[in-house]
Formats: structure tokens, sequence, C-alpha cells
């Protein structure tokens, strides 16, 4: 066997997690960053969270979209270079930090156009700029991972940017920027970050490291994601999914994702659907769709979920079906008490953009490392309920 595993992200983790922030930026002798955040966290006085622990000079960028662009990144660029800024500090969801890592392989590398750099896995190491990464929500694991998911508007698909390069130096990992998270939200992510850590765990990139890390967000997430909903503002029950969250992004991003994430992507792009969302639809007709020849993987997922006795009483070649239900019983458990929406036929522009998703989705690079071949009738035959939802 042969892999690689990166992850040279240094974590601040715990309650007060934020009061080591002006230390770091010490530590790489940031003394005037660009805080990048969206507008609907900077109203809410998030910025007002973090710059408490600051007394450097900093300029502000709030402007960035819920589904980020090519163009924000571009902006932003120019924008740090305007303000003489000498580090990033990303302050939000998916969106925020993944654009946060465009902007910073931007600057990096002194190209004039993303498009230059996307795709590329083998990019040298450029200027090394300090960025910092500080999520608001525990679902995409950014703060961990070596790729970026971005929007082309003109084009209508989600452009990866990977990078071994574009992991953070730090990641803040603190209860306080999750406590008011709405408890939809909340689970959203949650199931996001239950999905990688599925995939990364389940595909054929797979290996003993990122298999660690899975193991452990999966365990995590079942202990807490349907305590959240009893005690939303339970610190503990905040790390830990902030936790899991990092883990699954540190297995994923080193084992890679697939056909959740492959038709997700594409529903994304196409229907404007939410990314937490679509992987809440998706993640049961998928596993459905891989349970042939995944169901051994899915079997051990069983006793990661805290199903002991439910897998012993189960027969050996139940248990992979056993597991998909047990993780449908899960998502109908959170759509009833937290509106979590489950169902596919519930997208009103579905239909009409079938033919576009599909297609997308088997352009996706996420494809390639699931364990099964998919085609355009398996795509379609997923988005029309063959499989459930």
């Amino acid at each position: 066997m042969y892999f690689e595993f990166v992850n040279k992200t240094k974590v601040c983790a715990g309650k007060n997690a934020l009061s080591q922030l002006e230390y770091e930026c010490q530590q790489y002798h940031m003394k005037h960053p660009l805080i990048l955040t969206d507008d609907v966290l900077y109203k809410l006085k998030y910025v007002d969270i973090i710059t408490k622990h600051l007394t450097l000079e900093i300029s502000l960028f709030t402007n960035i979209p819920v589904d980020s662009s090519i163009h924000t990144i571009e902006e932003i660029k120019d924008y740090y270079i305007k303000e003489q800024c000498d580090g990033i500090i990303a302050l939000g969801g998916g969106s925020v930090l993944d654009t946060a890592k465009g902007v910073y392989l931007m600057l990096s590398q002194d190209c004039q156009s993303i498009e230059d750099i996307l795709g590329f896995e083998d990019i040298p190491l450029g200027k090394d700029i300090p960025f910092f990464a500080i999520p608001t929500t525990s679902g995409t694991g950014s703060e961990a991972t070596c790729v970026a998911v971005v929007s082309h508007p003109e084009k209508k698909v989600k452009l990866e940017i990977i990078s071994q390069h574009i992991q953070s130096h730090v990641a803040f990992l603190d209860p306080v920027l999750t406590q008011n998270l709405p408890i939809k939200t909340t689970v959203s992510t949650g199931i996001d970050a239950l999905t990688h850590a599925i995939e990364a765990y389940t595909c054929s990139q797979k290996n003993p490291i990122s298999d660690g890390y899975a193991i452990s967000a999966i365990r995590t997430i079942s202990q807490n994601i349907l305590e959240i909903l009893e005690h939303p503002k339970d610190a503990d029950i905040r790390l830990n999914l902030a936790l899991a969250s990092y883990e699954a992004g540190c297995s994923f991003s080193n084992s890679m994702v697939g056909i959740v994430h492959a038709i997700g992507h594409a529903l994304g792009a196409v229907c404007h659907i939410p990314h937490g969302d679509a992987m809440s639809m998706l993640l049961v007709p998928c596993m459905r769709y891989n349970l042939d020849v995944n169901k051994d993987l899915y079997a051990d997922l069983l006793l990661y979920l805290g199903q002991i006795d439910l897998y012993t009483q189960t027969p050996k070649d139940q248990l992979g079906e056993k597991a998909i239900d047990y993780i449908t019983s899960l998502l109908q458990t959170l759509h009833e008490k937290a509106a979590l929406p489950i169902s596919l036929q519930s997208i009103e522009n579905l239909n009409d953009n079938i033919d576009e998703i599909v297609e997308k989705a088997l352009n996706d690079g996420a494809l390639i490392v699931n364990n099964k071949y998919a085609s355009k009738q398996d795509i379609r035959n997923i988005l029309e309920g063959h499989y459930g939802y």
C-alpha cells in the first residue's frame, strides 16, 4: 500500500480558544490582517467577537455571498493588495473559508486570474502568507482541507481548487461561534460532516490515517447531533460537533469523497440548494446505490454509529442494509424535529433541470474515487427516487 496524508493546520480548540488569536498573529508576524466574513455575520456582530482579542490594525471585507464565486476571490485579492495587508483571517462557514483559500492561493502564486490555477494539485509552494480559519458552522471542515469549491456564475458550475498549500496555518474551534446557530442549520451542517466522514471511509482512496479521522468523526456526530436538539446552547456539545467537522475534513481532504458530493455539487450549482441540505437529501439514496460494492464497509458504520446491539443481532449479510436503515431513521428524526430537508422531490425545479444536473454530476471529480461506476442513467435514477427519497 502507498498513500499520502497532509494535515499542516494547528488547531486551537475549546472554550476561549479565540483568546489565543493575537498570540498566533504574533507568531506569524501578522500586523495588519484582512478579516473576511459575510454581511450576515457582520450584522450579527461576529467580527466583534474576534476583534476584542486583537489590538492590531485590521482591514475588513464582508461582501462574500452564500454561493461565493471566482469574481469575489479576485475582488478580494485586489483589495488585500490595496490595503497592504500581511495575512488573512477568515471568519464564517464554508463559502467564506473557501473564498479565503482562493484569495490565499492567488496571493501566494501571484496570479492574475483564479482560473489559471483551478483544479491543479501540483501547484508549487508560493509566497508564505499567514492564513487563519475561524469556522462559524460545524459542517464543511474547510479549515482542515486541501480543497475549496467556488462557483463560476457564467458557466453555472462549481469549480474545485485543489492544493496541499491551501490548508490554513491555524484554525480556531471555539463554541462561542456556533452557540447561536439555528438548529436547522446546525443539523444540516452536521449531516454534511457526517457525509464527509462516511464517503471518506468508503471511497477507493481511503487509507488507515483517513479512516481514523473518519471513524472518530462518525462516532462524535452520532453521539451529539440528537443531543443538540435538546441542549442547543451547550458549549461542550457545540465543541464536539466542531471537532467532528474538523476531523471529517482532515479525512476527506486526503481520501476524497464520492457520488453524494458529485451529485450534491451539481444540485447546488443548478438548483441553488444549500450544500448541507443536498447532502441530507442524497446520502441515503447514494448509499443504497453503492450498497452492493460497499456493504462490508457500511456494516462497520453500525459500530461507529453506536449501534452495537443492532450489530450483534443482525446477520452479517444484512449489516450494510441495517446501517443505511439507521441513518434513514436518524435523518427522519432530524426532519421531524428540526425541519431538515430529506426529500429530493421537495426541490421544485429538479425535474426541469435534471438533464443539466446529471451532466454536471457526471463530470464532477468526486465520481472518480466512488467505488462504483455511475452512468448518466444511474445518476438520473438516483435523482428520480429509484433508491428512495
